[in-house]
Parts: structure tokens; C-alpha cells; sequence
């Protein structure tokens, strides 16, 4: 699934990133421990965090992520919004909890064996 159709599924708020809005979710990450999303986030995930300053873009950037998800209706700083367009990042914020919005990834097939 690409990460703009999960965006209107799931009615998140888009901040940064559009040209980066095609790319295919290949799974997701949830994670607020930068050193441990450094190691261990997959190539093509959606990473769900409530960080929301500058350093989760260059993690984003790192290990290739399809995007960032700020959840528990957190906010960016102005900083990693502009970076995160610079970088064409998609960043989007949801109200919605990591753990509520994995499960939603989930049943939509992001993560499965021979899905999206």
C-alpha cells in the first residue's frame, strides 16, 4: 500500500513530504528510542513515534523509511517539519495512539506475509 493511501484511510494530518507520498509501505515500526529505530527499523516502514523533533527525520533518512508518523496527537517543531519537506520525508501527525494505529496498519494488510 502507498503511504498517501494510508494517509486518507486513516485520516492523518499531512505536515511535510508530498513528493515522497507514493512510495509503498513495506511494513511498519513503532518506536521512541532513536538509538533502537536506528538499529532495528526495517527499509520501507512507517514509523509510528510521538518524537517530534529534528533527529527523526535524519533516523527517517538512515534507514530509509517510507515515513513518520507522530501519534497521540503530538506535534513537530517547525525544524523537523521544513526538514522533513527538505528531505521529502512524509510526516504526517494522528491523534490516535502508536499502539491503535499499529493495529489499524495491521488489519489493513501493512506487515503481512505477501501483503503490502
Amino acid at each position: 500500500m502507498k503511504v498517501a493511501e494510508l494517509c486518507e484511510t486513516l485520516g492523518w494530518k499531512a505536515l511535510a513530504g508530498a513528493r515522497g507520498l507514493d512510495r509503498e509501505v513495506r511494513g511498519g515500526y513503532c518506536g521512541d528510542l532513536l538509538s533502537d529505530v536506528m538499529a532495528k527499523a526495517p527499509p520501507g516502514c512507517l514509523w509510528l513515534t510521538v518524537q517530534g523533533h529534528l533527529n527523526i527525520v535524519a533516523v527517517a533518512l538512515l534507514r530509509e523509511m517510507a515515513g513518520i508518523v507522530i501519534t497521540s496527537g503530538r506535534e513537530p517543531d517547525a525544524d523537523t517539519v521544513r526538514r522533513a519537506e527538505e528531505e521529502g520525508i512524509p510526516l504526517f501527525t494522528s491523534p490516535a495512539s502508536a499502539f491503535t494505529l499499529a493495529g489499524r496498519l495491521w488489519e489493513l494488510g501493512v506487515g503481512r506475509t505477501g501483503a503490502a
